[in-house]
């Protein structure tokens, strides 16, 4: 599912702020708090939408049961503040984009300090 077209990825945009703002503002559910919407992509024919999120901790689980309860309630929110025709069925699925990215960059930290640690002298001479 590729949101390919230019209106495709408007819709997509679109989506991802207007469920940012029904869950900042509407959702009263303790187990969505500190979600984030990280993308969405809907297909070409605009049925289906797959709904990235992070949260700040580390189990997501619990979002993620919240997210698929309140499916029906944000795709009704969706239709009320988009007008569109259809709006798109809505799958969640857990980004895990931001973990790796983090994962490299302590990895990256780590390999720079000990590089620095067994040649000292390099840094000398850089700077």
């Amino acid at each position: 599912m590729t949101s390919s077209t230019p209106r495709a990825r408007r819709i997509a945009e679109q989506i991802r702020h207007e469920l940012a703002d029904v869950l900042q503002r509407e959702m009263k559910d303790p187990r969505v708090q500190g979600v984030s919407f990280t993308a969405v992509e809907v297909s070409p024919d605009l049925e289906h939408a797959r709904v990235w999120f992070t949260t700040y901790v580390e189990d997501h689980t619990p979002a993620l049961e919240g997210l698929r309860k309140a499916a029906g309630f944000l795709r009704t929110e969706l239709a009320r503040r988009m007008r569109m025709r259809t709006v798109p069925r809505l799958d969640f699925q857990h980004d895990t984009s931001v973990e790796r990215g983090a994962r490299l960059s302590r990895l990256i930290e780590t390999a720079v300090a000990e590089d620095r640690m067994r040649h000292p002298c390099r840094q000398d001479d850089e700077t």
